[in-house]
């Protein structure tokens, strides 16, 4: 989607930094009435086939980011109502995390196999001979699938000679490794929060743009306007997200100069957290437990919680890298208000859990982030600044690569006790993920240590990205060969962490 859904993260780029200039400027939000009008001026459709319908879109846009939840098509509500509720200087968030924008979406056809024009009647038949239910026929020009019959089991896909047949979903469930989207009245994406881990990877693939999380930049905005011990905490995937000219230095300052009153790396509590999960795996696993999973993603856990629930105690007890840094920075500002940065919206939730709300006041994305940065008009690449970042270690900028914690961790507690046997196994999707946990449930990966991770490739995947996965993979890459094996932060404070 980065590199090729441009419209809508052109449109939600708009979004975005136009809330946030309401929030810098403080602008009253009663003039949110006519921003859909300024971010898509004129009267003739750029997108769909109403200018009409593209506004209100946006405008529902603009509620989510406001952290407001979409209006229904059925009710009549003013885009500024409960406006009151969120024009605060904290989190206000209001359930669900994930919404879908109902009249944006088009109702895509759920999973279906469909003859091309590729088939050429072939005398053999493979595909009618192997239909266990008789659903595929052969017509005047080719063969014909009847989806009343059709129980979707692919053989007839697999045994055509020419490929003839395809299999298509709809792009936000095929996404979905926990089920979770479902279909209302209409046909229109629907949510079932029962299932739903929050990873946002419906929000990406959707290519309407009709599936959006809410934000929190406004609040974030007003509570930097009004307080000024906020600090910035950075995920370790922000490399390459900002463009090739900007470097990692550039863009702690550029975070600077939103307000913040200092910028550091999550690779920090990475450091801290490999410590914890190297001390835990070795004190529990097999004694304990039968194998444990890492706790970073938060979104592999809440799977986890939710479809594995008498699984769920096998998960490391340890606080992620995010909670950790948070830790550290309250430890010497008591005073301090954290702002998470990062590529995962599932974040926004674990900072809503009440051992790490007292720690992490606010989550963000990149893409969030990017908005601010415009709404100041801010050139990250034009920063002058001549420091280094070395606030962690190349283990702990690892993190943001499928494989990476896992990695960490097994290297250490090798330090740790170098005649212990460490299996490992890592998974990214939840597709994967839910495959690896009904491994681990029937006994075969007693032993290991697992890791799972909700995006493909890892958190430089995450909804909340701006860049290519693979760019982004070799800026980390990079970034995290420039690092010690320690980092000086970590040599500090190593021991009162683990005591």
């Amino acid at each position: 989607m980065k590199e090729s859904y441009v419209d809508l993260v052109r449109i939600r780029r708009q979004v975005f930094a136009k809330i946030a200039k309401l929030a810098y400027d403080g602008t009253d939000l009663s003039e949110l009435e006519k921003a859909s009008f300024e971010i898509l001026p004129g009267e003739v459709a750029t997108y769909r086939d109403s200018i009409f319908r593209e506004r209100a879109i946006v405008d529902e846009r603009l509620r989510l980011t406001l952290g407001l939840n979409a209006r229904k098509p059925t009710e009549h509500h003013r885009i500024t109502d409960g406006i009151n509720d969120v024009d605060v200087d904290k989190i206000q968030f209001i359930e669900p995390l994930i919404n879908v924008i109902t009249f944006a979406c088009e109702a895509c056809p759920t999973k279906q196999f469909y003859v091309t024009d590729n088939c050429r009647k072939c005398l053999a038949h493979p595909c009618t001979n192997v239909c266990p239910t008789n659903a595929v026929s052969m017509g005047r020009k080719r063969a014909i699938i009847d989806l009343d019959k059709c129980i979707k089991c692919g053989r007839c896909k697999d045994t055509c000679p020419y490929s003839a047949i395809v299999q298509y979903d709809r792009p936000c469930a095929a996404a979905c490794g926990v089920n979770a989207i479902e279909s209302d009245y209409l046909g229109r994406a629907e949510i079932n929060m029962d299932r739903c881990v929050s990873c946002g990877n419906c929000i990406i693939q959707c290519p309407y743009g009709a599936i959006s999380d809410k934000s929190q930049i406004y609040q974030l905005i007003k509570a930097i306007k009004s307080n000024d011990h906020i600090y910035a905490i950075v995920a370790p995937s922000f490399l390459g997200q900002f463009g090739p000219l900007a470097s990692p230095v550039q863009i702690f300052e550029g975070i600077k100069q939103l307000g913040f009153k200092d910028a550091i790396e999550v690779s920090l509590g990475a450091d801290i957290t490999t410590l914890r999960e190297a001390k835990e795996f070795l004190e529990r696993v097999p004694n304990e437990i039968p194998y444990m999973g890492t706790s970073c993603c938060n979104s592999w856990t809440i799977m986890v919680e939710k479809l594995f629930p008498d699984q769920f105690e096998y998960i490391s007890d340890s606080s992620s890298p995010m909670v950790e840094t948070a830790k550290y920075i309250k430890k010497n500002d008591p005073d301090a208000k954290i702002a998470f940065i990062g590529p995962c919206i599932s974040k926004k939730l674990e900072a809503l859990r009440e051992d790490v709300k007292d720690y992490v006041h606010f989550v963000i994305t990149f893409e969030e982030l990017m908005g601010m940065v415009v709404a100041k008009g801010i050139e990250l690449s034009e920063i002058e600044v001549s420091e280094k970042i070395q606030d962690a270690s190349s283990l702990g900028r690892g993190y943001a690569i499928a494989g990476g914690v896992a990695e960490a961790v097994k290297q250490v507690a090798l330090s740790m006790d170098p005649s212990k046997e460490i299996n490992v196994e890592g998974v990214s999707t939840l597709h994967e993920c839910v495959k690896l946990m009904r491994v681990a449930k029937s006994g075969k990966r007693n032993g290991y240590l697992l890791e799972g991770m909700a995006c493909s490739g890892g958190c430089i995947a995450g909804p909340g990205t701006l860049a290519s996965l693979n760019r982004v993979r070799k800026a980390v890459i990079d970034f995290k060969n420039q690092a010690d094996s320690k980092s000086p932060l970590e040599n500090k404070i190593i021991d009162e962490n683990l005591s």
